[in-house]
This record gives C-alpha cells, structure tokens and sequence, in this order.
C-alpha cells in the first residue's frame, strides 16, 4: 500500500468502508454527547479493535475531520469567492445552513450542552467553537473601511444570532416551518441585516433642530 493511498482503499475494501463508518459514526455519536473522542474512545464505541482503527485514523484530528469536515474549514467562500459582499454573504450563510441542518442532531445535542450551567466545559464541546464568527467575518471582509471594526462585528453577532441551529430551532419546534422555509428564512434576515447595516452609512445626517 502506498502512503498516498488510505487504508480502506486497498484490499477488502467494502468491509473495510463499513469498518470506517462505523468509526466516524461512533466519534459523531460522542461529539454529540459532548465528548470530542480520541481513536481509542471511538474504536471502543464502536466496538472496533484500537490497532484496526489507527489504521483508518492514525491520530485524533485525523479522525475529528472525518466526523465533520467543516471543522477545519476557515472559510467557506471557496476558491474564487465573489467580491459583492452580499454575494457573499449569501454564499457563506446558505453553506453554514446546509452544514447546520446536515448536523442537526449533533447540533441540538451540543446546544442542550452549552446550555446547561452544571457539568459542562463548553470550551470542549468540539460543534460549539464559534467558527461561525469567523466565517462571516471573512464573508464581510469587503466592509473593512465601509464600516467601522465595531459596525462590523456587531452586524457578525446580529447575522449569527438570526442563523444557526438556535433560530432552526425555534423556526422548526415553535413557528412550524419546514427546514427548507426556515433556511429561507434565515438567509432573508442575513440579507436584510447587511442591507440596513450599509443603509446606515448612507443615511445623511439629522439636521439640528431650529
């Protein structure tokens, strides 16, 4: 076996997939318990011999990124990302969408998590890290010198606050919409905020008053 060439793709290969899902859907499992597993913890599991799964995972990143991917991703624009902001952020929101209802149960489990104030670091939970925060900042890096370091932050924190798993949530759970009417929803708020934000700085200023 070649070292550019994973371990599942040689040999038996489809018992060998079935063994590498097992294991991923093991460490997501955890995660959504609020552990973020080792190869050791995921193997035990998933009931899986700990030298056979460092053979699929030779460490605990490896195994983390195959979980969930986006957890390393520091943008999600792509390799050739628009320069119209709003495209932008269209572009960033409907993805982190898309990831968050791929995610949702793992998503409601780290948010129940997060919310309880006994017995959890929330620093540890690996889908409550705040990348998010990240993402949108990138989305809004045509801004930088249209709006002040503060308008901008404050315009990530309102976006965040009107999209994500806890406004999927209340969509879903209380409103009663569908999750592809709740993403629609989602996406018009973003779109709304960043419009009114920009509206902001072009309003002419009040004149004093007689």
């Amino acid at each position: 076996m070649s070292d550019s060439q994973p371990y599942e793709a040689t040999g038996r290969t489809a018992q060998k997939m079935r063994t590498r899902a097992a294991l991923v859907d093991a460490a997501r499992a955890l995660i959504a318990s609020g552990v973020t597993p080792t190869v050791e913890e995921a193997a035990s599991a998933a009931s899986i011999a700990r030298t056979t799964a460092y053979r699929y995972f030779p460490s605990q990143r490896d195994l983390l990124v195959a979980a969930y991917p986006e957890a390393e991703l520091r943008s999600l624009l792509g390799d050739d990302p628009a320069e119209d902001v709003e495209a932008r952020l269209e572009a960033v929101v409907s993805e982190y969408l898309r990831l968050t209802i791929d995610n949702e149960a793992g998503l409601r489990a780290a948010l129940r998590l997060a919310l309880d104030p006994v017995g959890t670091d929330r620093e540890k939970l690996l889908l409550r890290q705040g990348r998010v925060i990240s993402w949108l900042k990138d989305a809004l890096e045509p801004l930088r010198g249209r709006l002040s370091d503060h308008a901008i932050e404050r315009l990530v924190y309102a976006i965040r606050a009107a999209a994500g798993i806890e406004a999927l949530v209340w969509l879903c759970d209380v409103a009663g919409l569908s999750r592809d009417e709740a993403k629609d929803l989602m996406l018009w708020s973003a779109r709304a905020l960043l419009r009114s934000a920009l509206a902001e700085t072009q309003a002419p200023h009040a004149s004093p008053a007689p």
